[in-house]
């Protein structure tokens, strides 16, 4: 079918509204490390490690339990419902975070905020997948990812605006005392309320999956969403198509189902896909930045400033990502991501094994960000929205999320105990053999799915 016959405003439309979630997702999961300093500060955590560490990564347990949680949800309650549900917690997180004077209800209000982050990275680029047409999927989903790139960008700008100069050499009591310390890192949360409400009242709007609605009995509802998405003979031909993919299946959740002969094989490439995203090790970029560029002999200021530098080279290369999916096709761009990753982070270790200081560092790390911004990050989320069958995929993306988050866990908490045994360079080395087993685990596992529907992916 033509693109042109399809509605694009509707799909685009309704693409944005969920792909909110995205948004929300990369902002507050980054804007913590712009207030780390000064939060630290204000509940008198700067000499406890453990409890700097449960500040950073309780989100974390939030993020497993709303991923474990999606499966269940999406089957039973649909994807429109859920996204609400996340967009209210996003709220809560938002408002909650910034206004508290205590550290235990800090934490509380960070895993709220996880659980946010949970149900919308499993349910976004899902619900996003099933309303797409096959010829747009890959851009569309692909746009769920370039949110969580504005969602960065967007916190790591507003901490550097909303955050007042640090003299050099200032003191705990003095940071402690100043509009940072005090009342700037709650701003910083703050600033997550405006989207969190209007991605709250623009869900109600949005209709349910087309695909949910035949799972769940109601064909004429989904026809009706599916003539509306690429009119009549387009409505015709995918239900058929989602027809044949669910006869003889239960409505309910089947778990027997996912570790059958047909399922389990793309279960598996799924969930190896999904931690291979975290164990790249791209995030500790984000996660770690001044540790990794104040090693290269940069200053705070210039740390900060530094960061905003890779948030912007990670959503130009998302947008060329969105460009090359549905022509380059997926298996190709996560070839390409995987084995420039490794020579990346091979050159990168070698540079910190030299001692080389300032621009190098910054070079490379920029070069890396723009590696998996154009292939991994992007790229595994539309696979994982495509490669499992209609009855089960609710189920089998909450599994495949619920491991991205673990391996997301683990890469967070390793890192720091990596460094320290192992060096800067041995740790991207490291992350290098990682890359290239990927290469070799994509090379021979994973299949193209460009241009193919939901339904001819699950035959095929």
């Amino acid at each position: 079918m033509s693109k042109s016959n399809f509605n694009k405003k509707f799909i685009l439309g309704i693409t944005l509204v969920s792909a909110m979630g995205g948004l929300l997702f990369g902002y507050d999961w980054v804007v913590i490390g712009g207030a780390k300093p000064f939060y630290e500060r204000f509940f008198e955590i700067t000499n406890s490690p453990y409890l700097q560490g449960w500040a950073m990564s309780s989100a974390l347990i939030g993020c497993l339990i709303g991923a474990m949680v999606s499966g269940y949800l999406t089957d039973r309650l649909g994807r429109k419902r859920p996204l609400i549900a996340a967009a209210a917690l996003f709220t809560i997180a938002a408002i909650g975070t910034g206004a508290v004077n205590h550290f235990t209800p800090f934490i509380l209000y960070r895993l709220i905020g996880g659980l946010g982050i949970g149900l919308a990275s499993a349910i976004s680029p899902m619900y996003i997948a099933e309303i797409s047409p096959a010829a747009m999927r890959g851009r569309l989903v692909s746009v769920n990812q370039l949110t969580i790139v504005i969602g960065i960008l967007a916190a790591q700008i507003i901490n550097y605006l909303i955050a007042e100069a640090v003299p050099t050499g200032a003191t705990d009591e003095f940071i402690l005392n100043s509009w940072n310390g005090q009342t700037g890192w709650r701003w910083m949360f703050w600033a997550g309320t405006v989207p969190a409400i209007l991605f709250f009242i623009l869900s109600f709007f949005i209709p349910e999956s087309p695909r949910f609605l035949a799972k769940s009995g109601k064909s004429e509802a989904a026809f009706s969403i599916l003539k509306r998405i690429g009119g009549h003979d387009y409505a015709i031909q995918e239900q058929k198509e989602i027809a044949e993919t669910l006869h003889g299946t239960d409505s309910k959740i089947d778990w027997k189902a996912l570790t059958s002969k047909k399922v389990r094989p793309v279960l598996v490439l799924g969930i190896v896909l999904a931690v291979f995203q975290q164990w790249c090790g791209i995030n500790v970029i984000f996660n770690y930045a001044e540790e990794i560029f104040t090693s290269a002999g940069y200053s705070v200021g210039d740390m900060l400033f530094n960061i905003v530098i890779t948030g912007t080279v990670n959503l130009i290369f998302t947008l060329l990502a969105m460009r090359m999916v549905d022509s380059w096709g997926r298996r190709k761009l996560m070839l390409l991501g995987s084995i420039g990753l490794a020579v990346v982070y091979f050159m990168l270790g070698a540079s910190y094994f030299f001692e080389l200081k300032g621009l190098a560092i910054l070079v490379l790390v920029m070069v890396a960000i723009a590696t998996y911004a154009m292939t991994l990050a992007p790229i595994t989320w539309v696979v994982l929205s495509e490669i499992f069958p209609n009855s089960a995929r609710g189920a089998a993306m909450a599994i495949a999320t619920t491991a991205l988050w673990i391996a997301c866990f683990v890469l967070t908490y390793t890192f720091p105990i990596l460094n320290k045994l192992l060096n800067a360079s041995g740790t991207f080395w490291l992350y290098a053999i990682i890359c290239l087993a990927g290469f070799l685990f994509i090379l021979k596992k994973l299949p193209e799915t460009k241009g193919k529907s939901l339904e001819e992916i699950e035959k095929m």
